[in-house]
């Protein structure tokens, strides 16, 4: 069994498809699925059922999976250090504020405290550069909503929590007095939202929020260097943004938020880990972020 066979299979097992991975490692499918079937042979086991159009972990698979990724992670530090490219361990994790608001605080600081000689570089960056990124190499944890940056490829998503919409406004504005906002009552209201190129889905998504309603935004502005530049606009255009909750966490006293009713299907924010090049501290950071995820929806809301 070599390392090569390792990251042949982790590969597969985080995309799901052979025809994928084949493309991501340069590989022809045939010759892909031969060095696989050559670890599961060596193994004495299957590790995926193997369907028509993807494929899947078996039992044994899975808890393998696991094993293949810890071992990768180790070699790839342990290179890195015989070469001297790194004097200490460092995690690149990049991520969507609206993702992460409320738990990051807390999980950075349980991390460095289990883990105080691994440095964190921390990148809060637009769905696009999150991407280029990825690709480049340069991330090894993703925190994100979908759906742009979670269909990068070389990395595996997990789901991390639900996100609910909700209208943010002046504290003056005419609707701020209710508690709770009808959709219908974003017909013609004046909106700011985020645009591209940072925020290419942006549009579209509330688009697809209101099109059961029998309309759309009324867009007076688009704002393209992120929700810091959005909130001002609000108070100038005496205006309103549909956003994520979360956003709650970090905007103005000036600024307030309602809920719908009935509400919008949520936001999903999700967790990626580089399959490609694991790193031996990724998982555990996920892992926080779950912990810490539960540990917020076990608090009542205030």
């Amino acid at each position: 069994m070599e390392l090569r066979h390792l990251r042949y299979f982790v590969i597969v097992a985080a995309h799901g498809s052979f025809n994928r991975a084949a493309r991501i490692l340069h590989l022809t499918q045939p010759a892909l699925s031969r060095q696989v079937k050559d670890l599961e042979e060596e193994l004495g086991v299957p590790l995926f059922d193997r369907g028509k159009n993807a494929v899947k972990l078996t039992e044994a698979g899975a808890r393998f999976y696991d094993e293949a990724r810890e071992v990768l992670a180790r070699a790839e530090l342990a290179v890195q250090r015989a070469r001297g490219e790194s004097g200490e361990d460092v995690l690149r994790v990049a991520y969507a504020p609206s993702a992460t608001a409320g738990i990051l605080p807390r999980v950075m600081q349980r991390f460095q405290t289990e883990h105080p000689k691994v440095r964190i570089e921390l990148s809060d960056v637009s769905p696009p550069e999150m991407i280029r990124m990825a690709i480049d190499g340069r991330l090894d944890l993703i925190v994100a909503l979908e759906p742009s940056v979670t269909a990068t490829v070389g990395f595996q998503w997990t789901e991390l929590r639900h996100i609910t919409h909700v209208l943010v406004m002046g504290a003056d504005h005419p609707l701020a007095k209710l508690k709770r906002i009808a959709p219908a009552r974003l017909r013609d209201l004046a909106l700011v939202g985020l645009g591209p190129p940072d925020f290419p889905d942006y549009v579209a998504h509330v688009q697809r929020l209101l099109k059961p309603f029998g309309f759309g935004p009324s867009f007076v502005a688009l704002e393209p260097d992120g929700v810091s530049t959005l909130f001002a606009s609000l108070e100038a255009y005496q205006a309103a943004a549909i956003l994520a909750d979360s956003v709650a966490e970090f905007m103005p006293r000036s600024l307030v938020c309602r809920p719908f009713s009935p509400k919008f299907a949520p936001m999903v924010a999700k967790i990626g880990v580089s399959a490609t090049r694991p790193n031996p501290h990724a998982e555990t950071f996920a892992t926080l972020l779950r912990e810490e995820v539960q540990q917020v929806s076990r608090k009542p809301r205030q």
